[in-house]
């Protein structure tokens, strides 16, 4: 049962004490992994990961797509898909990426983020 009361458009439960919208907070959340591993083993921080957020942070914010409404990007630590790595994952789709550079960061960007359709070729 619904312990929710609706009042000026927002939802309020009850059970929490907070309001709640009935629309997601961002459009997209993007997650990257920039997991480390210090035991040999494959880790998408040694393939570039980092810098491959900050680009996707960096042209979300030339395009105006970020903040409340629009899209997030954000840090993860491990995702556990290392070994397919470098990885990212766009919600709430579900969709995993793989990518090798800034123009794989930029196809997700303008075909998935943008465009709402997956790019099949980076896909996992």
């Amino acid at each position: 049962m619904d312990s929710a009361v609706y009042h000026a458009g927002h939802r309020f439960n009850l059970d929490y004490g907070y309001a709640m919208k009935d629309e997601p907070y961002f459009k997209h959340h993007v997650f990257f992994c920039i997991n480390e591993r210090d035991d040999g083993r494959a880790c998408c921080a040694d393939r570039g990961a980092k810098a491959a957020q900050e680009h996707a942070k960096r042209r979300l914010k030339t395009l105006d797509l970020n903040g409340p409404g629009k899209i997030r990007v954000n840090k993860a630590g491990c995702l556990d898909r290392c070994e397919e790595g470098p990885v990212l994952v766009v919600y709430p789709e579900g969709t995993w990426y793989t990518y090798v550079d800034e123009q794989d960061i930029d196809e997700i960007v303008d075909v998935h983020l943008v465009g709402g359709k997956i790019v099949e070729r980076l896909k996992i």
